[in-house]
């Protein structure tokens, strides 16, 4: 397995247990392991598969697209909708605006070397943005927004949830349905602690996790 492409199919436990002399239900233990470590995963009725690697994303305020390049991923986004829409009581409060006020919303699927990594919700105060429905949007939109309308995300205030995917949303990331996804809410921040950016991202659990380092401060 060491060196397998992602998605790569494993013999079945009876090949493993006749090549290597071992019992099936220690070959079954080995591979239990394996897909509880992420290394593996199974679909049934098809067989154990190689997992692709899982993300790991840490605290600084970075985008997707910084994200992926990092780890030598191609980022990319499939723009599902782009329009402007009346901010909502949520939204509103999230961004500090009116209810009734004018907010872009931009949705779009992530992929990573084309491979479907989360889902994004984007709400942005219109009069920040003009025209934003009308830019391509298939790249990173941190960068757009600083190149084309000097909006720079300084800071962030995030809450990580747990959920299980729906069917729409499974359907989109290509997972079964009820598998489980990470939903992040964030708040972007600009230099004067304005918020500029209401973000929901739901990401595929399997391929992405998100690690932190804590301190004790007690003696």
């Amino acid at each position: 397995m060491a060196g397998s492409a992602p998605h790569t199919p494993l013999p079945t436990e009876r090949e493993i247990s006749a090549r290597h002399g071992v019992s099936r239900n220690t070959v079954r233990q080995a591979l239990n392991a394996l897909e509880a470590a992420g290394t593996v995963y199974r679909v049934q009725g098809a067989g154990t598969f190689v997992a692709p690697p899982v993300v790991s994303k840490s605290l600084a305020l970075t985008s997707f697209s910084e994200d992926m390049r990092e780890r030598d991923l191609e980022p990319a986004s499939r723009l599902l909708a782009a329009r402007t829409v009346r901010a909502g009581r949520r939204i509103a409060e999230r961004l500090g605006v009116e209810p009734d006020a004018d907010v872009v919303r931009v949705s779009r699927l992530r992929l990573a070397d084309g491979s479907p990594m989360c889902l994004e919700n984007v709400h942005l105060p219109a009069e920040l943005v003009p025209r934003l429905t009308e830019e391509d949007l298939s790249g990173s939109l941190y960068e757009l927004l600083g190149e084309r309308y000097g909006v720079r995300i300084r800071s962030a205030e995030q809450i990580v949830r747990a959920v299980d995917l729906d069917e729409t949303e499974s359907a989109l990331l290509g997972v079964p349905v009820g598998s489980s996804g990470l939903r992040v809410e964030r708040v972007g921040l600009d230099r004067r602690d304005t918020p500029v950016e209401a973000t929901t991202t739901l990401y595929r659990a399997d391929r992405y996790d998100i690690r932190f380092t804590v301190r004790r401060t007690r003696s």
